[in-house]
């Protein structure tokens, strides 16, 4: 386990892919007509990499473990896990695979996505160095309804190493398939220290459509849980059943792609360094708004500095 107030080892289990982000006030396309966009970016995707991302940034020791394809995107996604501070000796190259690729179109207010899985779903525990676990004070994932070779396994892999003081975090994604698995879910949250969906995915996996009330009703839960809900901000049932809020910060975004990523970096973040209840909420807000400012999601990924000045003008 590491030492020190802030030397931390995070250690992120996910998918890989790269965004491909088209980005203008017009993107939605339509049959035989051609618009004009205003931006083109080839980027690092994947909301367990983004968060990896901005972990290293904020100043954590970030290891990555996934699988990618043989390909140009697969060797362009370890490049730009390494350019931006995550170790990838867990990042594992399979043949004869193509890596996952998403098509983000962006605009200021919102996005939409079509993904393309390829490699996204191929993790499995195999690729996962019980090694590598052991040298870690948190593990977090990302996209659990895409992640097909992880999804039986991760309740497992989360009892085992809270067993050895290590805390746990996931966030769900969008479920593409629509079937929400409330019975996986609440199975995980048993071992789980902190769950980040975001309001549209949490109130479709417990079919209640207002979060105050699913948060009281959120008993099961080992520990936190944080809403993330957009331009409100965000809300966060506490250990003892308490639910607070917190405002967004007043930022003119220019892409929205990771900010739930960059939000989930800094909950860990500040949770590690034992930030509660409002104080862990405005943290994560103040990540999250951060990565709005660069297009893609590590386009700005947020740092220490910076959350202080945003918390500091606002």
């Amino acid at each position: 386990m590491a030492a020190g107030a802030g030397n931390f080892t995070v250690v992120v289990a996910g998918e890989l892919n790269v965004d491909i982000v088209v980005s203008g006030e017009e993107v939605v396309p339509e049959w035989n007509r051609e618009k004009i966009i205003d931006g083109f970016e080839v980027v690092l995707g994947s909301s367990s990499a983004i968060t990896a991302c901005a972990l290293a940034s904020l100043g954590l020791d970030v290891r990555f473990v996934s699988v990618v394809g043989d390909d140009d995107f697969g060797v362009f996604c370890r490049a730009e896990l390494r350019r931006l501070g995550v170790n990838t000796d867990g990042v594992t190259t399979l043949p004869g695979v193509k890596t996952g690729v998403t098509l983000s179109f962006t605009t200021p207010s919102d996005r939409g996505l079509l993904t393309y899985p390829g490699s996204i779903p191929l993790l499995t525990p195999a690729y996962i160095p019980d090694a590598l676990l052991q040298e870690a004070d948190h593990l977090h994932f990302g996209s659990y309804y895409l992640q097909d070779g992880m999804r039986p396994h991760w309740r497992e892999l989360f009892r085992r190493v809270r067993a050895r003081g290590v805390s746990t975090s996931f966030d769900t994604g969008w479920d593409v398939r629509n079937q929400w698995d409330v019975a996986g879910i609440r199975a995980l949250l048993e071992e789980t220290d902190l769950f980040v969906p975001s309001e549209d995915e949490v109130t479709r996996i417990f079919a209640e459509p207002e979060v105050d009330t699913l948060l009281e009703q959120l008993t099961s839960t080992a520990g936190l849980v944080a809403v993330k809900q957009g331009a409100k901000g965000a809300a966060l049932r506490t250990q003892d059943g308490t639910v607070v809020y917190a405002g967004p910060y007043r930022v003119s975004p220019l892409d929205t792609t990771g900010a739930g990523d960059c939000f989930n970096a800094g909950i860990i973040h500040g949770y590690l360094l034992g930030y509660r209840d409002g104080e862990l909420l405005r943290y994560a807000n103040a990540c999250g708004a951060l990565s709005t400012l660069g297009i893609g999601g590590t386009g700005n990924l947020p740092t220490v500095a910076g959350v202080a000045l945003l918390q500091g003008e606002q």
